[in-house]
């Protein structure tokens, strides 16, 4: 089947999504009003609370909510083939994502942009704060551990990126201060500094960099070359491995830093940016695919599993989350999106609008996997291998873990070589892409744990912790202790079916959260609870099933973790039900006192 079919079925479905699903909603659900003095301008602070132009928040929202995740989660999920991807990014994305999205992004723009968790409260009642609260923290846990595993790897794979990649962010930085300290305009110091982007990516191709092992935290040689015998593999294994640390201890140095600066200085004018390069990006893969018209040679349907990976059902539902669903995306938008809403109608296009640009980088990411990809394998054998080099690249779980970011960007140099770009550089430009966005997830996701991990102080009376840059030091040294704690993060990747089952449990609960807001405004509920109950289904069937793979292989650390996300996971639940039956009481018979849905506004 030709590509170009995924392309127009997938983009067609958005277009509809928006223009008809979303105005539903923004009219007759969440009834959005044009009047409503937002938090950003209630509480406008310079620093995390400011009103922001809708097309500059759709910027860093969007590629905060994307980051690599809609590119990776389909990467993977394509070995069960394309057609289940396919249909969960577009019904999940329509129907569940986007709607979960712009809902958490509203509830909390009604509520003085507080985060879910802490809306939980008021909802659900005291318990369910501290709950949601530690189920966000070891979310973002994981998220930030992947994404620095995730670009870790990719410097070392594609040394040209290094360059365009730390030198955007002084770009970035010089957009910040134009826009907001001179009055310049949006326009063109974005454009001007997607030229310069594209000027470094050329750049890079000239003068790769290579990190040197100078941190020493790789095996000896010789417990290498007692493990294989021999000494050259050895040496290379361990400069890799030390190469791998060294990346990671500096991406969290540096997100540190930015994140604890003010929003309009680094992460607005990056996200901003970094949302132009990715319409260019989908641009040059649409293109690409119209241009060169490259068979899906992957199998709508993969007959022949690898024995290490279990059915498509419910691990579907997990592995692609961002793409589809996110609970990710949740924490985002209550969590700085909506201390930046200049107006409430706003919401409707930052967050549906959000959710339907990453769905549509999730199908360019099926494509790029199981066309683009197909032709990189079979250039030099002929296309009648293309199939049977896919199925060798898909032959095992891990290998499609470890080798879904792989297959994106040599799809995505195939396709943009469609369009006339030297294959070497659209490599490049593929990978300067997807570690733009995980590092502005990163970005994003240390300063959300600096929130939680703050309230988590206020709630147990740690000072210590309630100081943003000790806050901040905790969630970054825990983040790195869990990135570096698998094989020295070569086996970072691990993390993903657990990350996976996490983010879309939060998304089911913070679905729950609006649904419950829903009901006591006497508003039809049907829109969020139905992706909900069926989220949550998946969800706990799925963490059943990966705590007892992660029993099988022995793999405590993550056993653990997973255990007690569950615990939290069903004690929430509890909490959910009894507080459903509560606000249908108060809705039917009168509120009752002391009721904790009082206190929503």
């Amino acid at each position: 089947m030709s590509a170009i079919v995924l392309l127009v079925v997938g983009l067609l479905a958005f277009l509809t999504g928006v223009m008809i699903y979303s105005r539903f909603i923004a009219n007759k659900i969440y009834q959005l009003d044009p009047d409503f003095i937002t938090p950003a301008h209630e509480f406008q602070d310079g620093v995390d609370y400011v009103p922001t132009n809708k097309h500059v928040l759709f910027g860093h929202h969007f590629t905060s909510v994307a980051g690599a995740a809609p590119i990776v989660g389909p990467g993977i999920a394509v070995i069960w083939g394309w057609l289940p991807a396919f249909l969960w990014v577009v019904f999940g994305t329509v129907f569940a994502g986007a709607v979960h999205d712009f809902g958490a992004l509203w509830i909390s723009n009604r509520h003085k942009g507080r985060s879910i968790g802490t809306l939980a409260e008021s909802i659900i009642g005291r318990r369910a704060r501290v709950l949601f609260l530690l189920i966000i923290f070891f979310l973002l846990l994981m998220v930030n551990a992947v994404f620095a595993v995730i670009i870790a790897n990719l410097f070392m794979a594609n040394p040209g990126a290094v360059v365009p990649v730390w030198g955007s962010l002084v770009v970035a930085l010089l957009v910040g201060f134009l826009i907001y300290r001179t009055g310049a305009g949006i326009l063109l110091p974005s454009i001007g500094a997607l030229i310069t982007l594209y000027v470094m990516i050329w750049f890079g191709e000239q003068v790769p960099f290579t990190l040197p092992d100078l941190i020493g935290f790789g095996p000896t040689e010789a417990q290498l070359a007692a493990a294989n015998g021999d000494a050259s593999v050895a040496a290379e294994a361990a400069r890799l491995d030390g190469q791998r640390v060294g990346w990671i201890m500096i991406l969290f140095a540096y997100t540190f830093v930015a994140s604890i600066l003010p929003v309009w200085l680094l992460l607005q004018p990056r996200d901003y940016v970094n949302g132009h390069q990715l319409f260019v990006a989908i641009g040059i893969i649409g293109a690409g695919v119209i241009m060169l018209n490259p068979e899906v040679v992957a199998p709508a349907v993969n007959q022949n599993i690898p024995a290490d990976a279990s059915g498509w059902f419910p691990l579907l539902f997990i592995t692609i989350a961002c793409g589809a669903i996110s609970g990710f995306h949740g924490l985002v938008g209550s969590g700085t999106s909506s201390k930046q809403l200049a107006k409430e109608p706003d919401a409707r296009y930052v967050g549906y609008g959000g959710a339907i640009g990453e769905g549509s980088l999730a199908v360019m990411s099926i494509i790029a996997c199981t066309a683009g990809f197909a032709v990189y394998l079979s250039r030099d054998v002929g296309a009648a291998q293309g199939l049977a080099l896919w199925q060798q690249h898909y032959g095992s779980w891990e290998g499609a873990t470890a080798g879904a970011v792989t297959a994106f960007v040599n799809g995505v140099g195939v396709l943009a070589s469609g369009v006339g770009i030297p294959e070497s550089v659209a490599v490049i430009f593929a990978s300067v892409v997807v570690i733009s966005f995980a590092a502005t997830t990163l970005d994003t996701a240390i300063r959300l744990q600096r929130y939680i991990i703050a309230e988590l102080g206020v709630e147990y009376n740690v000072k210590i912790v309630q100081n943003r840059w000790a806050a901040t030091g905790v969630a970054v040294v825990s983040c790195a202790l869990l990135a570096l704690g698998l094989d020295r993060g070569a086996g970072g990747m691990r993390i993903w079916p657990l990350f996976g089952t996490t983010n879309q449990l939060l998304a089911g609960l913070t679905l729950l959260l609006v649904s419950l807001y829903l009901i006591r405004k006497k508003r039809p509920v049907w829109v969020t609870m139905i992706p909900m109950t069926f989220l949550l289904f998946v969800t706990t069937w799925a963490m059943l099933i990966n705590l007892s793979r992660f029993f099988s292989n022995n793999q405590i650390m993550l056993l653990m973790l997973g255990a007690a996300i569950f615990v939290l996971e069903i004690w929430l639940l509890f909490e959910g039900i009894a507080a459903i039956r509560r606000v249908r009481a108060e809705t039917i018979e009168g509120p009752a006192p002391q009721s904790v849905t009082d206190r929503l506004p």
